[in-house]
């Protein structure tokens, strides 16, 4: 399983009990791998931690299963990234990821924490939106789950 953005590991951790049995995470902030680092530590050589740009770190091999969860919130151009986890998936792997979109109890909240306060600017998402960014990236099947906060996709390579 490759998970980008993975952040501390939490989602690692989930799967590696269940068991996974290989977890690769990649994310860009040196606090994040090393969080991920201490909460992984007891799988071993089942976990392997990336620091680095997703775009620009070289992986070698295809998972079956790529996600990025929490991850497109802050993503001003999505389209590289569908692309690159499409051309990590293994023939009949999955993509799984979450996507938000803009509500009107949640929008202004998450505009105000995020962008006003924080400096870090968010990002939604509709559901053609999506399906247009799954099939430009060459999946196949696209299931969208809307929640309420957003959307959860699956795909298949």
């Amino acid at each position: 399983m490759l998970d980008i953005g993975c952040g501390s590991g939490r989602i690692g951790e989930h799967v590696l009990l269940a068991g996974a049995r290989e977890w690769v995470g990649v994310d860009f902030a040196p606090e994040m791998i090393e969080l991920a680092r201490e909460r992984l530590a007891r799988f071993g050589e089942r976990v392997e931690l990336i620091l680095g740009d997703f775009l620009e770190v070289p992986l070698s091999g295809r998972f079956e299963v790529v996600i990025a969860l929490g991850f497109f919130d802050y993503i001003a151009d999505p389209q590289p990234f569908f692309a690159k986890a499409r051309s990590l998936c293994a023939n009949k792997g999955s993509f799984v990821a979450s996507f938000p979109a803009w509500t009107p109890l949640k929008g202004p909240i998450r505009k105000l924490r995020y962008e006003v306060i924080n400096r870090c600017p968010i990002f939604n998402y509709t559901e053609p939106q999506l399906r247009t960014l799954f099939a430009e990236a060459g999946f196949g099947a696209v299931e969208l789950r809307p929640g309420r906060a957003g959307f959860l996709a699956w795909a298949r390579a």
